[in-house]
């Protein structure tokens, strides 16, 4: 008898037979000795008993205002001058630094994206950030990148920078192979939006970087092509599913990269990789474009080298202002925290220890310099999030196995490991769980609600430890429940552990708050580089 609960064993197998899934007996029998449905088991068990909470929301609502201002503008370091930095004999570090040198004419953008085409070849082979490199394109976009700022037509302050995508964004005349494998790729007729979107501000987009299969792991593992290594340390992990965009980002071989989150994709490999990593409100920038994994979790947003970075890419996102005092040569004015209020995470709902002592560390530190910078911490228990996690994984679940039915179909050995075996977990959830499963979502979601008048941030480490082993799984304890509330939420470099690994600490906003979280963020930032 197959380990595992025998109700969701019995589910699982009339699932699949009921879809034409051609499954081998062996695989399934594999999949339920795993220990996945066990752990699921007593979740799906409440969900059946639940009969308090509201109507479930399918359209996903979050709530979010049009529009959040930080008053100040957003945080970001003031750029130096183009004379400091070119006697530094190198190209500046940042997006914020790199902007008013190519708007003047100091720097070519020929130069940055051969200076980034040049690391990616010296650096590549060791990291397998990406899928492919655009060389030609990418010289191509340079150079009338070159003509367009020398006839006084600079488009902002992403004019000329290199950048990476995931390859789960469309590019118009190139596959998408969202880390899969497939006899025939048929390449993809239009640029997906948020491609169209960095493309129109000036971006460089000098590749398509490499992620586990149909982005379904929060580590870097894909059968197909390898797993990605951490900049940091190559016997580390680099995180997942953004991977490739969050280590080309930390190694220096472009300035950001475009990613995607449905359990924490962008911020779990920003942590470990100890770069910044932005996960805007659901549906605040575009998924046209975008291969799913789960329509109503997706998220895409950016990771780059800073807040003030990641807050020039979520503009171009989002259709905001391409030109502020970030980018004229001035500075920006840097907004602070006196006076706001972050919410401490304190009990989770797993009755166990946050993270490592290490990690709890780092994570005390980043309060006590937000405390030290006069904000207030407000002590808070989320004792759901537990319950949020499962939620979570049954929604991504059921949707994913949705979306992947006809492949699986029929193309089923096409599917590797551990991505065909989460699919298949997919069919051992029937209507009523996930029906149920969002109506705790929006219970949930209307409960935490309150959580902001009490508090302007939320604040938890962004992983429980430093960047596992090559190829095996991070977590997504403090990641995967932000999906299922669409909220906002960011991961800041701070602190490090053992072999000097990066830490990092999330914070979190209301829905529609990313100004609010980039302030606090930055001011995070701050603290570290004093």
């Amino acid at each position: 008898m197959p380990a595992g609960p025998s109700f969701l064993a019995d589910r699982l197998r009339a699932n699949l037979r009921a879809a034409d899934i051609p499954v081998p007996e062996a695989d399934v029998e594999r999949l339920l000795e795993d220990g996945s449905f066990a752990s699921m088991a007593p979740y799906v068990r409440a969900l059946r008993d639940l009969d308090d909470e509201p109507p479930p929301d399918f359209l996903g609502s979050t709530g979010a205002p049009a529009h959040d201002v930080a008053p100040d503008g957003p945080p970001a370091r003031g750029p130096s001058s183009p004379e400091q930095e070119r006697r530094r004999g190198d190209l500046p570090d940042t997006i914020l630094d790199l902007a008013p040198l190519l708007r003047d004419g100091v720097v070519s953008p020929v130069e940055v994206v051969e200076r980034s085409l040049s690391r990616i070849a010296e650096r590549d082979g060791r990291l397998n950030a990406f899928q492919l490199v655009l060389d030609e394109r990418a010289r191509e976009s340079a150079r009338r990148a070159e003509g367009d700022i020398r006839r006084g037509e600079w488009r902002g302050p992403l004019h000329g920078v290199p950048m990476a995508v995931k390859d789960l964004f469309d590019m118009a005349g190139l596959p998408t192979t969202a880390g899969s494998v497939r006899a025939s790729w048929t390449p993809a007729a239009a640029d997906a939006q948020c491609v169209r979107l960095l493309e129109r501000a000036g971006a460089i987009v000098v590749g398509k970087t490499r992620l586990p299969e149909y982005a379904f792991w929060p580590g870097s593992r894909n059968p197909h092509y390898g797993p990605t290594a951490n900049p940091h340390d190559l016997e580390r992990d680099a995180g997942g599913s953004s991977s490739g965009s969050a280590a080309a980002v930390a190694d220096g071989m472009v300035y950001a990269a475009l990613g995607s989150d449905t359990g924490g994709s962008i911020r779990i490999p920003a942590a470990l990789c100890g770069v910044v990593g932005l996960k805007p409100t659901h549906g605040r920038v575009s998924l046209e474009g975008c291969v799913p994994l789960a329509w109503s979790l997706d998220h895409a947003g950016p990771l780059a080298r800073t807040t003030g970075d990641a807050a020039v890419l979520f503009d171009a996102l989002t259709g905001g202002p391409r030109d502020n005092a970030m980018t004229s040569g001035g500075g920006a004015s840097v907004a602070g925290v006196s006076g706001m209020r972050v919410g401490v995470l304190g009990e989770d709902g797993a009755g166990r220890a946050l993270a490592s002592s290490e990690a709890l560390e780092a994570w005390r530190a980043s309060l006590r310099a937000l405390e030290d910078a006069g904000a207030r911490l407000v002590d808070v228990d989320l004792a759901e999030m537990a319950m949020l996690r499962a939620v979570n994984f049954l929604i991504l679940s059921v949707e994913a196995a949705t979306y992947h039915a006809p492949g699986l179909r029929g193309r089923y050995g096409d599917y590797g490991e551990p991505c065909r075996s989460r699919l298949l977990t997919g069919f051992a959830y029937d209507a009523g769980d996930y029906v149920q499963a969002q109506r705790v979502r929006r219970g949930v979601r209307l409960r935490w609600g309150a959580l902001f008048e009490r508090v302007d941030v939320l604040s938890t480490p962004s992983q429980p430890d430093v960047a596992p082993p090559l190829g095996d799984i991070a977590s997504v304890k403090f990641t995967s429940p932000f999906n299922a509330m669409g909220w906002p939420a960011i991961s800041v470099p701070f602190g490090s552990g053992s072999g000097r690994l990066p830490l990092a600490t999330q914070l979190v906003a209301a829905p529609g708050r990313e100004a609010t979280l980039l302030r606090v963020a930055g001011a995070l930032e701050r603290a570290r580089q004093a």
